[in-house]
């Protein structure tokens, strides 16, 4: 009797033991997001500095990093389409000081164009917030012969593959709206893709290429310093920062539509509590009237939501793009 009421009290106590060490558990993790960032925070950006995606970043996390009193470093990891950067993300610890500044082309687009990509988006990465889009641009040089869409599907088709266009790598929104712009006007370029933008802005420039595709954001001070012509953009209505530009379903090609969204994302196993904590930070940051504009004026639009509603984007697109991808032909290896 005695040995049973001594193994029930050592049961007893066990439990008890378990209980405070899973509490002790619970309290600690939740100390753990209350203290966090307790370090800097890396924000990869998986293109070159300069380009629209790195501005957005900058503008964006020295908002947060200010407001919170946190430190947020940009570390700009170009190369494959972005695939690079994105990559670096995916397989960082999920603690929340690793975070990447995605884009349509690197979440939505390359699980189909490219046949073996390191990384799942759905599978391999947190959703934080989505941050903005924004449409692109189809721009030439200042002193280009070309002064509308239609000048150049007449050159296109006079001789065609001669004409050369630029894009911030194969794989990105510019690229495969321009090969589905490509398959609808009946016409062809030869693609000329580049680690980011500002190579192909100064070859643009300077005359060795005759076109350039990109999001606005990239485009818009070369267009207002008046180096480059925007003959197009491609969304479906024309943007308030380029009033007098025409877009690409105006010219001649009805229902024709290709916009680029960013938004930040991390490894997946990421803390649920850091992640809310992230989101309320950016969030709140897209918010500020001076983001907006600033934001505004390199013609993106603020958007910002849950994490649940940026991963519905992410799947969303994912089906979406991956039609374009297989009705358009393209692809790489």
């Amino acid at each position: 009797m005695n040995l049973f009421h001594a193994g029930g009290a050592s049961r007893r106590l066990a439990i008890a033991a378990t209980l405070v060490a899973a509490g002790a558990s619970l309290m600690a993790g939740s100390a753990l997001a209350q203290a966090y960032p307790s370090r800097p925070i890396k924000l990869i950006v998986p293109f070159p500095a300069g380009g629209g995606t790195d501005l957005i970043a900058r503008e964006v996390a020295n908002k947060v990093a200010t407001s919170n009193g946190w430190s947020i470093i940009i570390d700009n990891k170009p190369g494959s389409g972005g695939n690079l950067g994105v990559d670096a993300a995916a397989k960082a610890t999920p603690d929340g000081y690793t975070l990447v500044l995605g884009q349509t082309s690197n979440l939505a687009i390359n699980p189909t164009l490219y046949a073996k990509l390191p990384y799942s988006p759905e599978k391999d990465l947190a959703p934080v917030v989505l941050v903005a889009s924004a449409p692109l641009a189809l721009v030439v040089a200042a002193d280009s012969p070309y002064k509308s869409l239609a000048d150049v599907v007449a050159a296109a088709k006079a001789k065609p593959e001669t004409l050369n266009y630029a894009s911030s790598g194969s794989g990105t929104v510019a690229h495969l709206a321009t090969e589905l712009f490509q398959k609808t006007s009946g016409v062809r370029f030869t693609h000329v893709p580049y680690k980011g933008a500002a190579q192909g802005s100064t070859d643009l420039i300077g005359g060795q290429i005759q076109m350039y595709m990109s999001s606005v954001p990239t485009l818009i001070g070369y267009i207002k310093n008046g180096k480059m012509r925007a003959i197009a953009v491609t969304s479906p209505r024309r943007t308030a920062d380029l009033p007098s530009v025409p877009t690409v379903a105006e010219s001649g090609y009805k229902g024709f539509e290709a916009v680029t969204w960013f938004g930040i994302a991390g490894p997946d196993g990421m803390p649920k509590d850091v992640i809310a904590k992230l989101n309320a930070a950016f969030n709140k940051a897209l918010q500020d009237p001076e983001v907006k504009k600033k934001l505004a004026s390199q013609g993106a639009d603020v958007l910002g939501g849950t994490p649940e509603q940026f991963g519905a984007l992410i799947r969303s697109d994912i089906v979406r793009w991956g039609q374009v991808v297989k009705e358009s032909g393209a692809k790489v290896d």
